[in-house]
């Protein structure tokens, strides 16, 4: 698994972690019943504790994008799509919301924001 941590990031590790592996269910890359590298070995793979590791796969699957069996490791859960759904939609407002407060800084107009995301949109 190919999981990049970043010690400039504002994000605590664990949600660097949680956030990518969030993102390989979600585009398909990990699908449904993968098992995921045990914490230990995540950890030793990334250089970092142990506890890091068991809090992302804690928030992971408290949000229902893993099942942890005693003994047997993590892996990926059934799929919720309206959950799913529900995530993606939230990321999408997190960064809209970004474009905006910038464009109300700039003084660019919701005409002129429409226009570019529309042509963003329908770029190919």
């Amino acid at each position: 698994m190919n999981i990049i941590i970043s010690n400039s990031s504002k994000k605590p590790i664990y949600e660097q972690i949680a956030s990518q592996i969030k993102n390989l269910i979600i585009s398909g890359h990990l699908k449904e019943g993968d098992a995921l590298p045990s914490m230990r070995a995540l950890a030793q793979e990334l250089r970092i504790s142990v506890i890091t590791t068991k809090r992302a796969y804690e928030e992971l699957e408290r949000d229902g994008f893993i099942v942890t069996a005693t003994g047997r490791g993590s892996f990926v859960a059934k799929k919720n799509l309206e959950f799913i759904r529900e995530e993606q939609l939230r990321r999408v407002e997190d960064h809209l919301q970004k474009s905006v407060d910038i464009a109300k800084s700039s003084d660019i107009s919701l005409d002129e924001l429409m226009d570019i995301l529309k042509t963003l949109y329908e770029e190919e």
